[in-house]
Order: structure tokens, then sequence, then C-alpha cells
């Protein structure tokens, strides 16, 4: 039995007794959450629906739990059920209902861990957000990997999810990026406040190799020429960075569509609408302190040029008029006094700050050993952190903690093959359950049979527990916004799986004689627990981005 069956026959049971009139309720739940209680003397799960339950049924929350766990008890593959302390309900199942689950995950395939918690969200969620200007680094890194892990959690719990990237390829960085890349069609050094780096050099060229007049043109035209051939290379630069660390978004949203489409206009007249414009001193201000902002901010400037607020507050605007009701951004942490600004620029547009828009906000990570790169100006670029220490060492590593943590990297731990590593640990364990399929399989261990209730060792009963678990920690991964209790689960979902494969065989015994036991059902049923376990191994890793090897 799933935690998502138990929990559907926990609401049925529930309609039962309010048809009955054990139970008055006006409305039903849609869903009843049943969780692991933290310890197994409690039983194989617990819920609290009673509590919450309590007060519109006008009951004593234990009398109400009662009412339930009466009903309960009678359900097939339900054993147990206990009321504890002020209304918590413990369901104990029997054998042949907890080991049920190993076939339900074979059975569920890749789409086993996906859940339903946030159907109905549709979210834009946006992030590295890098200006074109040079390549990707190591700020970057952090951002894109949990950035993606993120978007996979949130479309694994029903989400409807657009991963965008937004380009700032607008305001003076363009044209100074310009300048940089001119002055080195003609051999001069790096204007002041330019942009270092060979990569600048390798953009000459290609301007160069398209345009082999731009070295006579007039300077205002060289410079159009020049960004507008240098401008797409970097983008395509960026895009194949992040096609190798395996992010991929829906949406590359210009800025400078904000401006030639006069979207600041049309959301400076939205905010107008709402009366939160003021003009003093010859400028356009938007009153963000009626909602917890240090100050107002600037709109449109004494001179009538628009400010990057402006443009922020155009581009947020942009996102609710397609149709994004929530809106997730990932900041890194010079950022952070962008949170106040943001989410009351959402309320003087008329939203929710708590609900229609939420900021994240992550900390810097640092390589021990991570060297400079010339080429990619000084920076430590993400090109080169992929190339020295995998995609998967990273992504794994930097989905693993909280994106509020800073993180040191240590690259002689993520390039080893022990068990200090993680994400070793987590692939080799997947590895180690493929490789036990195939050993298995060559003495004809199959999957022709099932026999739950042969699963009654008790590393089989934790391991089964632990698979069990995987459905909500993906749902409340995606809920809380916190990839790294995925990568942790994983890890501990090893360590059950490489203690169970030191306790149960899956093939067939070698007599003393020499002579092979013949394969019975318990083989064969610990081959679907033992594949059941690679599957939620490899489903958990895919949402973190992270291959999982069939061999190591």
């Amino acid at each position: 039995m799933t935690p998502e069956e138990l929990s559907s026959v926990v609401k049925t049971t529930l309609a039962e007794a309010v048809a009955s009139g054990d139970i008055n309720l006006e409305t039903l739940p849609e869903n009843v959450r049943v969780e692991r209680p933290k310890s197994r003397d409690h039983g194989d799960w617990a819920t609290n629906i009673a509590l919450q339950l309590a007060k519109p049924a006008k009951m004593n929350p234990r009398q109400l739990a009662e009412a339930l766990a009466t009903r309960l008890t009678e359900h097939p593959g339900i054993t147990r059920v206990e009321v504890a302390g002020p209304g918590f309900i413990n369901v104990t199942l029997d054998a042949a209902a907890a080991g049920q689950l190993a076939q339900s995950i074979v059975e569920g395939g890749e789409t086993f861990g996906h859940n339903q918690a946030l159907t109905g969200h549709v979210i834009n969620l946006e992030y590295v957000s890098a200006n074109p200007t040079g390549p990707l680094h190591m700020g970057h890194t952090r951002w894109a990997a949990l950035g993606d892990a993120l978007l996979r959690l949130l479309r694994a719990s029903g989400a409807d999810v657009t991963a965008e990237y937004y380009i700032n390829d607008a305001g003076n960085q363009m044209n100074v990026f310009a300048a940089t890349v001119l002055a080195a069609l003609h051999g001069e050094d790096t204007p002041e406040g330019g942009y270092p780096g060979e990569y600048i050099n390798d953009l000459a060229k290609i301007v160069a190799a398209q345009r082999p007049d731009v070295r006579d043109l007039p300077r205002p035209e060289a410079l159009k020429v020049v960004r507008e051939i240098a401008y797409p290379a970097q983008l395509a630069q960026i895009r194949g960075t992040l096609q190798a660390f395996g992010v991929h978004f829906d949406e590359w949203f210009s800025e400078k569509f904000l401006h030639d489409e006069k979207l600041i206009d049309s959301a400076i007249a939205t905010l107008r609408e709402q009366g939160n414009i003021d003009d003093r001193d010859g400028a356009v201000w938007l009153r963000t302190t009626d909602f917890g902002d240090d100050k107002d901010r600037v709109l449109i400037k004494d001179d009538g040029e628009p400010t990057y607020f402006a443009a922020d507050a155009a581009y947020y605007l942009s996102k609710r008029e397609r149709g994004f009701s929530e809106k997730i951004y990932i900041l890194g942490a010079d950022h952070h006094g962008y949170v106040g600004r943001l989410k009351a620029m959402a309320a003087c547009a008329g939203d929710d700050p708590e609900q229609n828009i939420e900021i994240l906000i992550g900390q810097l990570m640092s390589v021990k050993g991570a060297r400079l790169s010339k080429r990619k100006g000084n920076v430590i670029a993400l090109d080169d952190l992929i190339e020295w220490l995998g995609t998967d060492a990273l992504r794994y590593t930097l989905a693993r903690y909280p994106a509020d943590s800073p993180i040191d990297v240590d690259p002689e731990v993520l390039q080893s093959k022990t068990n200090d590593n993680p994400v070793f640990y987590v692939q080799y364990a997947h590895a180690r359950a493929c490789n036990a399929a195939r050993n298995a399989e060559a003495q004809g261990v199959d999957h022709s049979s099932f026999d739950a209730a042969q699963l009654t060792h008790e590393r089989e009963e934790e391991l089964l527990a632990h698979l069990a678990k995987f459905p909500n920690t993906v749902a409340r991964a995606a809920e809380l916004r916190e990839p790294h209790r995925v990568a942790r689960y994983l890890e501990d979902l090893a360590g059950a799986y490489h203690a169970w494969y030191a306790k149960c065989r899956i093939a067939p015994s070698t007599r003393e004689d020499g002579t092979v036991e013949p394969v019975t059902d318990l083989n064969r049923t610990r081959l679907w627990l033992n594949s059941a376990t690679a599957q939620v191994l490899r489903n958990g890793l895919t949402l973190l981005g992270v291959s999982a090897p069939d061999q190591m």
C-alpha cells in the first residue's frame, strides 16, 4: 500500500463516517496527508486529520480520531490503528500491504514520486539571468543547479512551471560591452570599466569575420555593428554552457523588448491606475514605502530616462499579463536588498506579495584550489568547473545544501570514489542495484511472480519504510523550495539499501556441494524490491539533474 493509497483509504473512511452520521462535516478535505512517524514503534504511518477537522466537526479531536480508527481497523491490509496524544492516528500495515509498495514503485516507473501537491499552481521561475556580456562563472553555478532542481520538483508535484532567463540586454553595460569588443578589434587596451578576458578577442574575431569592414566604419556605426554581432554570439556561448550543465529554459526574455514594445510605459500606467504613483521633482516615483520598502523608488528620472527599477516593474507585470499568478525569483546574495522593493512593487501593482511573488536569496559558493580564468576574465568560469569536477558532482553538491547556506566545495572529496563523496555514495547504490539485478537474472531470477508477504526481514521493512517516504519528500521539497531534502533522502535510502543488500540475498544460494538452490518466490520478490530501490534512486537523482549510472 502506497502513502497515496492509504491517504485515499483514510479519506474514503472519513466520507463513510460522515455519511453514517458519526462525524458531522459539511465538506470533506481534498487531501489527507499521511507521514512516517518519528518512531517505528508508533506504526507505519500517521495522520493528524482528526486534529485538522475537530473544529469544523465540532468534536473533540481524540473522539473524532477514535471514530475513524474503529473503521480503519476493518480495512484489509491494516493490522492495527491506534489513537495517540491529542488525536493523532497511527496505522500499522500488514506485511503484504507494506511490501506491495515494491511492486507499485516498479509499475509506476519514472513517475513514482510524482504527486499533486501543487496542482493548479501556475508559476514563472526565473533564475541565473546573468548579463550577456561574458561567460557564466562560479557565482552563477549554484543558481543554475538549484533553479533547475526546483523546476523539476515543482513539475513533479503538479505545478505548471515556465523556466525563464531574463536577458539584461539593455542599458549602459551593453554599450560598454560593445566598446570593449571594438577596442579589441583595433588592438587597443580595454577601456575603463570594460570587460577583461581573452573571450573578448574571440568575439572580436567573430565580428571581423562577419563584417570585415567594421574597423573602417565611423565609431557610432561600428559600435552598433559590434553589438549586433557580439551580443548574440556571447548569448549563444551562455546557452551552450547551460546546456552542458543540463539546464534548459523555456523562455529567454529580453529586457530590450520591454523598452522596444513600450512595456515600461504600460507598466507605469497600470501602477498609476492603482493610485501608487507620485510626480515630484520632475520625476515619476512609486510609493513603495506604503508597503514596507525603506524608501520610495524612482521609475522615470528627471531627464526622462527610465530606471532599472522601472524595467523590473515592467518585467514583473509582463509575467502577470502572461498568466503567471506566482512568480519565483532566485537571486544571489548581493541582491538581498531587492526583496523588500520587489515585494512592495508587487503590492503597488495590486498583487498579494505573500502569494504572487517569492524571492529566494542564495549564498555564495567557493571551490578550494579553483583558479581564475584568464580567457574568461577575472572569474572562475562554469565551463572550467564542469571540465574539472563534472556536472554530476557539481549539481548534486550544490543541490545538497539549503540555498541560504554558504558552500565551500572540496574537489578532492568530489573526485573521490569513496563513501565520503555523497554523489558517489548515492550513484554507487544505484549501480549496485543494477548489477545485483543483472547477476540475479543471470541465475534465473525474474519478475514473473511477486509475494509481498515474504518481505518480512527487518532490513526489508526498513528499506520499504524509506521507499515509502519518497513521494512526500518530493512534495515537501517542492512546497518549501528545498531541493536539498531530496539529496539527503537519497543518502538515507542508499544507506538502507546497502544494509539490506548485505543481509538479504536476491539470487539463490550455492550449496556446499556446489549446486545452486532453486529459484523461489522469495528470490523473485526480492528482485522486485531491488528494482524498486533502483527506480527511486534513479527518480531522485533525475529530479536533481544528476545521472544514475548502471555500473561504476
